[in-house]
């Protein structure tokens, strides 16, 4: 089985500037920067996924998974990943025994199954159970396969798993310096600048020197209004509201 996941590119980011230009601000003074975090836990059931029966299929690769940063320090031994192929469950895993000063390294080493051959158009998803956050992380993709290339994983694939959460499927990148320059403030790099949904932190990022900030967004649905918060070197906190639209 052709398994190439290093080329997958699951779930799409929408990027554009689409903002209120109307939009005014409030200013407050705050000693200390903010400590910005997306509350990733969730309510789902632990998944009853099976291993699937290596004896059904014809062939097998191996597939290495590193946890991404944002969730690493969620993983536990508990967590599952899984691989599935048109609906169809070709790989189960734990976590590889790997601790490191008490934290489990969140690597998943994977044999997966697979019967296809000749060239082919599969729906191929990679799902993660976060024991701790009780939250399925599922990216999708169409994978073509070519019986003559038998392809595995030799480093670690680290999958954006942020961007397939079931509490936020609504991803969007947004350019953060012209939300603030529509409203007339000056974007400095280092400042930090942050999406939020109520109280609810929804994106964090730190203005780049090239002024091209990218803000990852995240929704729990379309239309959502979001106020932009940015916190400069001279302390101030600034709060542009519906700011950013997705």
């Amino acid at each position: 089985m052709s398994i190439l996941l290093a080329s997958l590119i699951l779930g799409a980011c929408g990027s554009d500037d689409e903002n209120d230009s109307n939009a005014t601000y409030t200013v407050a003074q705050q000693a200390e920067a903010p400590a910005w975090q997306i509350d990733w836990s969730n309510n789902q059931e632990r998944p009853d996924w099976t291993e699937p029966d290596g004896s059904a299929f014809e062939n097998w690769t191996i597939l290495k998974v590193q946890i991404e940063e944002a969730l690493l320090p969620y993983a536990s031994e508990d967590d599952l990943m899984a691989l599935f192929v048109n609906g169809e469950i070709r790989a189960l895993e734990n976590p590889a025994v790997s601790v490191s000063g008490g934290q489990v390294k969140g690597k998943f080493v994977m044999k997966a199954y697979g019967n296809e051959t000749g060239t082919e158009t599969v729906r191929m998803s990679l799902q993660y159970y976060s024991q701790r956050l009780k939250h399925i992380f599922t990216l999708e993709d169409d994978i073509s396969f070519s019986s003559d290339v038998s392809t595995g994983i030799d480093e670690n694939f680290i999958p954006e798993f942020t961007l397939g959460s079931a509490k936020y499927p609504v991803v969007k990148a947004v350019n953060v310096e012209p939300l603030l320059t529509n409203v007339g403030l000056t974007p400095v790099s280092g400042g930090l600048v942050g999406a939020f949904w109520g109280n609810e932190c929804r994106g964090t990022a730190t203005l780049s020197t090239d002024g091209r900030t990218s803000l990852i967004v995240y929704g729990s649905k379309a239309g959502e209004s979001m106020a932009l918060k940015y916190y400069d070197a001279a302390g101030r906190l600034y709060t542009i509201p519906a700011a950013v639209r997705l």
